[in-house]
């Protein structure tokens, strides 16, 4: 089973995480108007799935802000925002930021995304909840990039991810 840390402290994830080179499964995920989205309609397109707890801490927001920054200057790729936080709190944040580069996703119609991800925190204060990650995929979702951050309170490498872009 996938572990990381919340401020220095051992967590646990449900399942493994995954690994490079392989093919993700495909998954839905709740837009901000409450429509459902599947990773599918994004076929053709390069993928940066930008997983997180909540984009009401810090972190989460930064992250958010700095993808979709980054989102505007790749060609054929679209990020993906994805967390539990309801669609109302993905809209809220967004539109006070200006937020537009990037799809935001709530995973609260579809709690399996996080298991089959190894990303559902199993334990602590944030139990679940996803474990921050970034998972970079071609056009026919093999992985080309995964990244399980090694504690949940520190910023994904944005670099690492997107150049293997």
């Amino acid at each position: 089973m996938a572990k990381t840390k919340l401020a220095g402290n051992d967590v646990q994830l449900a399942g493994e995480f995954l690994g490079k080179e392989k093919s993700v499964k495909n998954f839905t995920a709740v837009k901000q108007d409450l429509s459902e989205f599947s990773l599918e309609d994004f076929s053709g397109k390069r993928k940066v799935l930008n997983i997180f707890p909540s984009i009401d801490t810090a972190v989460c927001a930064t992250s958010v802000r700095t993808f979709n920054q980054k989102a505007s200057e790749l060609e054929n790729t679209q990020v993906i925002c994805l967390s539990f936080d309801l669609p109302f709190a993905h809209k809220r944040f967004c539109g006070a930021e200006g937020i537009e580069n990037v799809v935001t996703g709530s995973l609260f119609r579809n709690p399996d995304f996080a298991k089959d991800y190894g990303l559902l925190i199993e334990d602590g204060p944030l139990k679940g909840l996803t474990a921050r990650a970034v998972i970079v995929l071609d056009e026919n979702n093999k992985i080309l990039h995964a990244k399980l951050v090694d504690d949940i309170t520190h910023e994904p490498d944005y670099n690492a991810a997107l150049a293997v872009l």
